[in-house]
């Protein structure tokens, strides 16, 4: 193997041990996908860095034999970011730099960069089984799901970190607004979003927030801009998915036919036991009048309707608690109902990769959940999402 390929290979194993990992496959879609992010050099400075967002004289620690200063390592690492392949912070005036996974992280980063060649790699990838048992294999999910304010009723008692609005007002500054990596994808393939036709639904907060505008991602907006454009989305049915956190950096606003996370989850024949929410969906079967809104409204395929007028019916198996159904419903049928148990997300990114590093799954726990979704689909019924 060539030096320059060896370093690829190099980092991809390294990415594969942080956090969330980054597995090799067969196809070795992995490896091309870096090389449309990284130069060799890049690739291998990549290689000294963590999950934890660490300052320039640590990382020069690890990479004093790749480059020849601390002023030619930042150059280089202020480079990578601004491609997004890692990820950059500045706190107190000092740069501090970290890994990226490639969900949520160096795809994510790609918005406006996207390139025919870079989406077949990439599709390829995602579409692998190694990579989708990785991203359902951590102890918490990077992404959660919360409620659309209009499904919330007062006795609820939903907590802060359950309230799009809430979340907005406690986040850092500056606030962003940039397009959906995920409809920009399919409106290169050309597949239009069927559920909006807006481009700008995705936002981000605080440290976020400024790489996305250092880097020209997207553009800032003010407190009660973001407000008003999380209205927009949810009356346009558009599911709300912040990070997995108490302190939002994200809050993306996804669909059923674009979105990754939702069209994974579609896949699964358990969902919602790889999910973080803390909500599902019930029907008043002697208020409902069958119509059928409900069903074309909902994004991961949990509300059927068997026969017009008949009442609808909700899978808890998929049923997010994201109460997009809920303002359309005619007969006001459908209500949110609150889980037994709240699940409470980490305080910040930091905890959550913690968690989830410290609850890193080795080779018997992926074949586990690969087991655990071959006995569900046996069980539900639905053995044609083994393919």
């Amino acid at each position: 193997m060539e030096k320059s390929e060896h370093v690829y290979t190099k980092l991809q194993r390294h990415l594969d041990s942080q956090a969330v990992g980054f597995p090799a496959t067969k196809s070795g879609s992995e490896i091309r996908i870096l090389k449309h992010i990284f130069t060799p050099i890049e690739a291998e400075i990549a290689t000294c860095l963590t999950y934890k967002f660490e300052p320039l004289e640590t990382v020069f620690r690890r990479a004093g034999h790749i480059v020849e200063s601390p002023v030619k390592l930042a150059d280089l690492l202020d480079c990578i970011e601004e491609k997004g392949g890692i990820e950059l912070k500045i706190k107190e005036g000092e740069k501090l730099y970290c890994n990226a996974p490639l969900v949520v992280g160096m795809y994510e980063y790609q918005v406006g960069k996207l390139t025919p060649e870079f989406i077949k790699d990439f599709n390829e990838y995602i579409s692998d089984k190694k990579f989708g048992v990785e991203l359902l294999s951590t102890k918490l999910p990077q992404m959660r799901t919360i409620p659309i304010a209009e499904s919330i009723q007062t006795q609820h008692n939903v907590s802060t970190f359950d309230e799009v609005a809430v979340l907005l007002q406690q986040a850092e500054a500056p606030f962003a607004i940039f397009e959906c990596i995920c409809r920009q994808k399919k409106s290169l393939a050309g597949e239009p979003c069927q559920v909006t036709d807006r481009k700008e639904t995705c936002f981000a907060a605080g440290n976020m927030a400024q790489s996305i505008l250092r880097n020209g991602l997207g553009r800032e907006i003010t407190l009660d801009e973001s407000i008003s454009i999380l209205e927009q989305n949810q009356k346009q049915g558009l599911v709300l998915q912040p990070s997995n956190t108490e302190k939002a950096e994200f809050i993306c606003s996804c669909c059923g036919c674009c979105c990754g996370m939702l069209a994974m989850q579609k896949k699964l024949p358990k969902p919602v036991d790889f999910w973080a929410s803390n909500f599902y969906a019930v029907i008043d079967t002697d208020t409902c009048n069958g119509c059928g809104i409900c069903e074309k409204r909902c994004q991961v395929g949990a509300v059927s309707v068997s026969e017009k007028k008949q009442p609808a019916v909700v899978d808890l198996n998929r049923c997010i608690g994201c109460g997009v159904c809920i303002p359309t419903c005619p007969t006001k049928a459908i209500s949110l109902q609150k889980k037994p148990a709240e699940t409470r997300p980490p305080q910040t990114r930091e905890e959550l990769y913690d968690i989830i590093m410290a609850n890193k799954k080795g080779g018997l726990g992926k074949l586990k959940i690969t087991g655990k979704l071959l006995i569900d689909a046996i069980r539900t019924g639905q053995t044609h999402l083994l393919k």
